[in-house]
């Protein structure tokens, strides 16, 4: 019974798809209304299918003979075969049905009724209004070759924005043997672009702007004609994203890998002028041949041209993957030069180091933020060459002697190697909270240098360890328990500063949804509440502090205190701001300075005390200076509704 019951479900029947356009259409088929005779038999055992793209010559004759229509040079045409995939095209109902049956290389002439050539009702190819669509028609195809489409979205970026890795596929013969399916991949939507991979690369990375590259490249018309060919010598030397070749070809070759080699298929669309091509006028498309013999990697890391790294010898291993992470030890040498004529040498590890390394830890904010993002991108074993602007080299940094204020850098970096952080496993309890404590050490150092990005990273990187710790009794539950939610109240901190006070007000709450009455949680939303303007929540939680934790008590009324003043400040601003607003006769309008308004409270705020710092072993609450300030309107609404109404004008209507 259990055999009969398996069986029932595997022949359940599936839900049917429903049909797609070039279904519909082909119910138009009836017996007799196409027909198909052999004039050359092709090679193979394989015929397209939707999906294929395939390469044929069509020469269209009506039934006495006389030519309508070719792609052949003798017959009027251009030369140039049509190029077309099963299933995307656009392609006349006889063609879409016949081209199916024949075998790569094949001859045939389909004899085709109107109503599945151009005269099908709403046929979706237009023709000439001149051409003899309600006449039954000769297509003579030659199908020249036909292969697989791979489908690619434009530039689909893995990670650090590099291109996914697209794998040719393999297939096994009868005899075993084993040979490389060719595939197409469509590089742009409208099929304009296409590549043929003729040999697979190496690695993953694959040149974008502003990569400097060296290629084997030449390039022939539709019909075979060599239009160039930059083959022997020296390859030909461009930068990606200069629009030095044509866009097209940039754009196949934007999916290469190191040492590939393949077919980029290029139409007119996609044909500008350039160097390498500079007459397009009469090409209709372009086959290149490319072999991608090397690239340099120049990033344009900020985006904008002024930090630049250039990578002047390769590494070992694949980017990004074996790149450095966040809290890795990194080993370098470097030379720092200044941008000047003499190119000043201002360090050099190997000269004022005894010839020693430089170690850091990366994340820690004790390199200057150009060198470390560079840094992060390099390979071991890779030198670069980094290009540095003054506000991401040593003017927030300390600076060293000999370079001046807003001075540009260059270093020349040596990635020797780097280690990991290391992580857990195999720790005990306390081997675990005493690294957590030498990393929320340096997250609190960071905090005091203004660094609120660098920690937060830190105290997001232990939560997120904190996932894969199990206390094993009471005493370290508490401990764990307690440590996790100071770790939360100091991101909130960082958020605070950073100006993300709704985020900052967010992971207080994860602290308050455990413990309704831990103190400092309550401290730091109040305080949070009070600067995105919510001054009935921030009186709130600072009463409740109150209420909880009489020890407490001077720091909740010291923060009400604070609360109440800065309330009675932005009233009173704004009563001066509206005065005289609604005293206007009708017709007249008031002017209202809210940007000085605005100035104002800013200013007010800046000057405001705040003494509580971050959590150690003698504070009691977290830091809550001031952070960055959202605009007055931010900072009233949604509480804007209660200070109309203290002005007393919420029965006003303002039209």
């Amino acid at each position: 019974m259990a055999i009969v019951e398996d069986s029932e479900q595997e022949f359940k029947p599936q839900k049917k798809q429903p049909d797609s356009e070039d279904d519909k259409r082909r119910k138009k088929i009836t017996p007799g209304s196409l027909m198909k005779a052999l004039i050359r038999p092709g090679a193979g055992e394989e015929t397209p299918s939707d999906g294929d793209q395939v390469i044929y010559h069509c020469t269209i004759r009506t039934l006495d003979g006389v030519v309508v229509e070719s792609t052949r040079k003798e017959f009027g045409g251009n030369g140039y075969p049509k190029r077309q995939v099963l299933g995307k095209s656009k392609l006349i109902l006889g063609l879409l049905e016949g081209i199916p049956t024949m075998l790569n290389g094949e001859v045939a002439m389909f004899k085709v009724k109107p109503e599945l050539h151009y005269g099908e009702e709403n046929c979706p190819v237009p023709v000439a209004d001149s051409f003899p669509k309600d006449d039954e028609l000769h297509f003579e195809i030659e199908l020249i070759d036909f292969s697989k489409v791979k489908a690619r979205f434009l530039y689909l970026f893995l990670l650090n924005d590099y291109l996914e890795h697209l794998q040719l596929c393999f297939t096994k013969l009868k005899n075993g043997a084993t040979f490389l399916l060719r595939w197409y991949l469509v590089i742009s939507e409208d099929l304009g672009v296409l590549k043929k991979v003729k040999e697979e690369g190496q690695g993953w990375e694959q040149p974008r702007a502003p990569y400097e590259v060296k290629a084997w490249i030449s390039g022939k018309s539709g019909d075979g004609r060599l239009i160039f060919s930059h083959t022997q010598g020296e390859p030909f030397f461009f930068t990606f994203g200069k629009s030095e070749i044509p866009k097209g070809l940039e754009m196949g070759i934007g999916t290469m890998s190191r040492g590939e080699k393949a077919v980029i298929f290029v139409s007119k669309e996609y044909l500008t002028q350039c160097l390498l091509v500079p007459k397009i006028d009469d090409i209709a498309e372009i086959h290149f041949e490319v072999e991608l013999v090397h690239f340099i990697q120049v990033r344009d890391v900020l985006g904008d041209g002024r930090l630049i790294k250039r990578r002047l010898r390769d590494g070992r291993g694949e980017f990004p993957m074996d790149c450095p992470l966040h809290d890795s030890l990194l080993h370098v040498h470097y030379k720092g030069m200044l941008l000047n004529e003499d190119e000043t040498v201002f360090y050099d590890t190997r000269v004022d180091n005894n010839g020693q390394p430089f170690e850091f830890r990366s994340g820690e904010g004790l390199v200057p933020e150009g060198f470390e993002m560079c840094t992060r991108l390099m390979l071991p074993g890779e030198m670069a060459l980094v290009t540095c602007p003054p506000d991401y080299a040593y003017d927030k940094f300390q600076r060293p002697a000999e370079v001046p204020q807003g001075a540009y850098i260059q270093w020349e970096i040596e990635l020797l190697d780097y280690e990991k952080q290391k992580d857990w496993t195999g720790f005990s309890f306390r081997e675990i909270m005493d690294d957590v404590e030498k990393i929320k050490g340096t997250g609190n150092r960071l905090f005091k240098e203004g660094k609120y990005e660098l920690a937060k990273a830190k105290y997001e990187h232990v939560l997120r360890e904190f996932n894969h710790v199990n206390p094993q009794d009471d005493d370290e539950g508490k401990e764990f328990s307690d440590t996790r939610n100071l770790l939360h109240l100091n991101v909130a901190a960082c958020l605070l500063k950073m100006g993300e006070i709704r985020k900052s007000i967010e992971v207080c709450n994860k602290v308050l949804d455990a413990n309704p009455a831990h103190v400092k949680a309550l401290y730091r939303r109040g305080m949070a509440y009070m600067e995105a303007g919510d001054f009935e929540e921030a009186r709130t939680d600072f009463n409740k502090i109150t209420a909880v934790d009489k020890s407490s008590e001077s720091t909740a009324k010291a923060a009400l205190l604070k609360l109440k003043k800065q309330e009675q400040e932005i009233h009173r601003r704004a009563r001066e701001q509206f005065k005289g607003l609604f005293d206007k006769k009708p017709g007249e309008i008031a002017e209202a300075g809210g940007s000085d308004l605005i100035e104002q409270v800013h200013d007010e705020s800046q000057n405001v005390d705040d003494r509580d710092v971050l959590d150690g072993d003698k504070e009691h609450l977290l830091e809550a200076t001031a952070p960055p300030h959202s605009s007055l309107w931010s900072r009233l609404w949604p509480s804007g509704r209660r200070l109309f109404s203290s002005l007393g004008l919420d029965r006003c209507t303002i039209l």
